[in-house]
């Protein structure tokens, strides 16, 4: 869940980044940190406690991150530490990469199978939904076996629904109707 904290913080660094030229390495660098953070219990508790100093988060930080972070991204996770804002980095790395998708005209999907799709399937809708929403749409193939067949895709607030079991359901509306 994005709020407007994670929003400021994420256009921030959003902006330096492109001053930098640098949007898609900062994104890539704060989905690496994240990882990190969610993988590690331990780290995620220390960036958490109020217990533990600034200073020492800070120092902490930089033992991990030393060498591995652009200059950019090291100074915002000090940011974050200053203003006690680590907890915020989930949601400020989903606001970042909404800017991110929003500059190079990208909408994000999901298409929902009974079956994995091939990466040939995926792409060719890909395509053939760029055409139809002038946009690049990028999809995620998600398995849900109850569809039974045909695909569901969901772009934004839209759905395009070609399942088997919608088509099932519409029959057994259209049936009931009839019968009634």
């Amino acid at each position: 869940m994005k709020n407007q904290v994670a929003t400021r913080y994420a256009q921030a660094l959003f902006d330096l980044a492109d001053e930098e030229k640098k949007i898609s390495e900062i994104y890539q660098e704060l989905t690496e940190i994240l990882s990190l953070i969610n993988s590690n219990s331990e780290l995620k508790d220390v960036l958490k406690s109020p217990f533990v100093t600034k200073e020492e988060k800070r120092n902490i930080a930089d033992q991990i991150f030393e060498g591995s972070l652009s200059k950019t991204t090291r100074n915002f996770m000090m940011v974050l530490i200053d203003n006690n804002r680590t907890i915020d980095l989930s949601s400020i790395t989903v606001a970042y990469k909404e800017l991110l998708n929003n500059k190079h005209n990208i909408e994000e999907g999901v298409v929902i199978t009974a079956i994995p799709l091939s990466e040939d399937k995926i792409s060719e809708l890909e395509h053939k939904l760029s055409a139809k929403y002038n946009k690049n749409i990028k999809l995620t193939n998600k398995i849900d076996e109850s569809i039974i067949g045909g695909a569901l895709v969901k772009i934004g607030n839209e759905e395009i629904d070609g399942t088997v079991k919608s088509r099932l359901d519409d029959l057994k509306s259209d049936l009931s109707r009839v019968i009634s």
